[in-house]
């Protein structure tokens, strides 16, 4: 079972500057150095436990990417490989893949215990945490996709209200709700993830956000939407954020 999930926003050389410095003002977590090594990376650094939000200095269009810590890559690479995803590239820690709808995400050699961090207060009297992702599929890939994150996560489904979602129950440790979504007639394109903000206030943290620079695409929901810099979308929902 996958116990950490990680989530990298992939940008531009132009844009790694106020992708790290919007995140680091949305989530109270200052933007660490880059990784020894591998200075492509930058952690947003929470103040007590575990980072688990990056950025990462990419060559193509804006994307989020997942990271799922493994403790044998190789073995769970076949793992996955035999519920239908493709091996891509193997790194000496971690090895590149892409899910059936052609989802890329990294699966990374764990080294340590971690620890989930705690939603940030913020002086509106509410609370926020980057505390979910979703996964946005084409309708006629949904079903194909939501079994093979079952499989790979050894996650159960909670299953939703909503018809168009399904969600998959990590386990305590992990620091992201995992949300699956059918998208709508029309709605095309590849299998890609979006951030959820989950707080106890929507309409503060929404302006919040709004004031750091974020832009509205639609406030009409419980939740709302927004775009951050490189264009990338987000939510501000009311998912618990601890």
């Amino acid at each position: 079972m996958v116990t950490w999930m990680h989530a990298f926003i992939d940008v531009g050389a132009d844009d790694v500057e106020p992708t790290c410095a919007f995140w680091s003002a949305v989530t109270g977590w200052p933007v660490g150095a880059p990784w020894p090594g591998n200075p492509e990376f930058h952690s947003l650094e929470p103040p007590a436990g575990s980072a688990y939000l990056h950025v990462q200095r990419i060559e193509g269009p804006p994307r989020v990417h997942l990271d799922l810590m493994s403790g044998d890559v190789d073995a769970d690479r076949d793992a996955h490989v035999a519920a239908g995803a493709t091996a891509v590239e193997r790194y000496q820690w971690w090895q590149v893949m892409a899910s059936p709808g052609g989802l890329p995400y990294c699966l990374v050699t764990e080294r340590h215990t971690r620890t989930r961090p705690r939603a940030s207060h913020w002086p509106q009297g509410h609370r926020s945490r980057m505390a979910q992702v979703c996964v946005d599929i084409p309708a006629d890939r949904f079903d194909r996709e939501v079994a093979f994150w079952r499989t790979v996560t050894g996650w159960p489904s909670e299953g939703s209200r909503r018809p168009e979602y399904d969600r998959l129950r990590p386990p305590v440790e992990c620091p992201v709700f995992f949300l699956l979504q059918r998208l709508g007639p029309g709605e095309n394109g590849p299998v890609r993830v979006h951030l959820d903000i989950g707080t106890d206030d929507v309409p503060a943290e929404s302006e919040r956000v709004r004031a750091l620079g974020a832009h509205p695409q639609d406030t009409t929901h419980p939740w709302a939407v927004f775009t951050g810099p490189a264009g990338l979308p987000f939510c501000v929902t009311p998912r618990p954020p601890e």
